[in-house]
């Protein structure tokens, strides 16, 4: 029991189970799945299928972390994709071409890539830190998104692309399917190759990690160009939800959203040692908790107030010194006579 109350994963399935909990005695219908037309419908499967962008930004998210970096740009990434591909599709004359889709998903990716390059080349060959080298891209990124869209939203009636997002696929919605082969993709390449040592190298002590022969700065450049992938690959899912690419609104907030699920998912923000499964954990934990608040009802006003204190929450629920402090307070308490050191002898 002791080994399994210091696995990494067990605070944050616990949370998970609370909140799944919660809302199964807010509403007790909650857990129900219905299958309509050969598809499943159900909160839990809107869980997945909503949070499957954030899901595919935060696992780009966390091999970044791993060097002791970050990427404050993902979301901006995001808008960018689902603004090209949708501005391509809408100025086609046939907008469910197969071959219009594909170009418009290759010209998506390939400039997601390109703004992944450019992070890394910024962070590894620059010499920039992270957060400013991302930063650039984060308000610049945002522009360019604008300016793509002039501003306006930009609405497809494309079926085949629609079926990114918010398709099936043997009952389930295609965006989980498309999830799982970008986790096991990354699950493969980071556990069942040296890839894998050579980011927690870095981010431990890339100075020793130059020493012994990784090449530190191909390996940085890697992290940030499949996280620019990542968010590429989510600004296609959602925009292809809602038929439509939003510049100013696509993937706002989710560069904090998916640092939130990589430390949740137990990731040190100092770099080293990285959980991919806690990482979506994390992900499914930050969209059950959204669910979970417009469910009661929270006004929207304050819903990111509301999300900030419950994330806190979780983050000091995971936190040992914060629990060793909290468990000696209620000791001290409960029983001020056993100071630590100090025993009454009858």
């Amino acid at each position: 029991m002791n080994k399994i109350h210091k696995h990494h994963l067990f605070w944050p399935l616990c949370v998970l189970a609370a909140l799944l909990l919660f809302n199964l005695l807010y509403s007790p219908d909650f857990f129900s799945v219905t299958m309509h037309d050969g598809h499943l419908y159900g909160s839990l499967i809107d869980i997945l299928n909503f949070g499957a962008p954030l899901i595919l930004v935060a696992i780009g998210m966390t091999l970044v972390v791993a060097t002791n970096g970050i990427d404050l740009s993902v979301g901006s990434i995001v808008a960018i994709s689902g603004a090209i591909a949708c501005l391509t599709i809408s100025k086609g004359t046939d907008q469910n071409a197969a071959l219009l889709i594909a170009y418009s998903i290759l010209l998506a990716v390939g400039l997601s890539l390109i703004l992944g390059a450019w992070n890394g080349l910024l962070v590894s060959l620059g010499g920039i830190q992270p957060i400013i080298a991302t930063l650039i891209l984060m308000v610049a990124g945002r522009g360019i998104a604008q300016l793509v869209t002039g501003g306006q939203i930009i609405t497809v009636t494309s079926s085949k692309y629609a079926f990114l997002g918010s398709g099936s696929f043997a009952t389930l919605p295609f965006s989980i399917f498309v999830v799982a082969a970008v986790l096991v993709i990354a699950l493969l390449l980071t556990r069942k190759t040296s890839l894998g040592l050579f980011i927690e190298s870095v981010g431990c002590n890339p100075k020793a990690s130059l020493m012994s022969g990784i090449r530190a700065k191909g390996v940085v450049l890697t992290v940030y160009v499949f996280c620019g992938l990542c968010a590429g690959i989510a600004g296609l899912l959602l925009s292809s939800n809602v038929s439509s690419a939003d510049g100013n609104n696509a993937g706002l907030w989710y560069e904090l959203d998916a640092i939130l699920a990589v430390v949740i998912g137990g990731t040190s923000l100092n770099g080293g040692r990285f959980y991919l499964t806690g990482t979506v954990i994390g992900a499914l934990i930050i969209q059950t908790l959204t669910t979970t608040i417009y469910m009661i009802g929270v006004p929207p006003e304050i819903t990111l107030v509301v999300k900030a204190f419950v994330v806190l929450a979780v983050c000091l629920i995971q936190s040992d010194s914060f629990r060793a402090a909290f468990a000696n307070r209620w000791k001290t308490r409960h029983y001020p006579g056993e100071k630590e050191g100090v025993r009454h002898v009858s």
